[in-house]
C-alpha cells in the first residue's frame, strides 16, 4: 500500500503541481488565512476541498469519527484545540459541521453492540447520544432503517452545532457577529450537499440561484 501512496505522490509532483506551482509557492510564502473551518467525518470518501472546490490555504479542516464536537469542558483535546485556534488565531468567519450519507459512525449508533470491541470509539460516540434520543423521539411509526439513519445523521449535525456554541471562542465571535455557523449533510452517491443555516432544523439542498431545489 505504501507503494500505491508513493505512486500518487509522484503523479501529484508531475501532473498536478506544475500547473499550480505558483499557487503553492504563494501559499507557503504567506501566512495561512482560511475563511472557514469545516468539521467533518474521518470517512475516507469525504474530501472537503473537492466538495467545496477550495485550493491550498482556503479552508481549515478537522476530521474525526462521526464529525463530532464535544461540548466545551468535556473530552478536551484535538477538536477543541482546532476550534479555538481557527476562531481565535486564524479568525475564520464561518464554521460548518459536515455529516454524510452511509456514515459508519451513525450506523454504529443504531447497532451499539458493534462497538463493544472498540472501547475508545464507543466512548467517543457518547458525544452523539442525544442525537439518537431526539431521532428516536421524532420517528414516525413504521420508519424504515434508511430513513432512521438519515434522520439520525441530520440530528447529529444539529447536536454538534449546539456543542460548538458552548465553546467560549465560538460564543464570543458569534455574539460579535464575526462568525456564522451551518450544518451540512453530504450525499456521497448523489454529489449533493444539504445545508441547515440560521438556526434552522431543516436541511436545504445547495442549488444555483433561480434553480428549483
Amino acid at each position: 500500500m505504501l507503494n500505491k501512496l508513493k505512486a500518487g505522490i509522484l503523479r501529484f509532483q508531475t501532473e498536478v503541481y506544475p500547473a499550480q506551482a505558483e499557487t503553492y509557492r504563494r501559499a507557503v510564502a504567506e501566512p495561512q488565512q482560511p475563511s472557514s473551518l469545516i468539521v467533518t467525518c474521518a470517512d475516507s470518501r469525504i474530501d472537503p476541498e473537492l466538495i467545496t472546490q477550495s485550493g491550498p490555504g482556503e479552508i481549515f479542516v478537522t476530521r474525526n469519527i462521526g464529525n463530532l464536537v464535544p461540548a466545551y469542558g468535556e473530552m478536551m483535546g484535538g477538536v477543541s484545540a482546532v476550534i479555538e485556534y481557527a476562531v481565535s488565531a486564524l479568525k475564520v468567519r464561518h464554521i460548518a459541521i459536515c455529516g454524510h450519507s452511509d456514515c459508519g459512525a451513525m450506523k454504529a449508533m443504531l447497532g451499539p453492540g458493534s462497538m463493544d470491541s472498540m472501547p475508545a470509539v464507543k466512548n467517543w460516540m457518547r458525544n452523539a447520544d442525544a442525537a439518537l434520543s431526539v431521532a428516536d423521539s421524532l420517528a414516525p411509526k413504521g420508519e424504515t432503517h434508511q430513513d432512521r439513519l438519515r434522520r439520525l445523521t441530520e440530528e447529529n449535525v444539529l447536536l454538534q452545532l449546539q456543542h460548538l456554541r458552548t465553546h467560549p471562542s465560538v460564543a464570543g465571535a458569534v455574539a460579535r457577529e464575526e462568525l456564522t455557523l451551518s450544518g451540512w449533510v453530504y450525499d456521497i452517491g448523489a454529489g449533493q450537499v444539504r445545508i441547515s443555516e440560521n438556526g434552522e432544523r431543516t436541511f436545504h439542498p445547495v442549488v444555483a440561484k433561480g434553480a428549483k431545489a
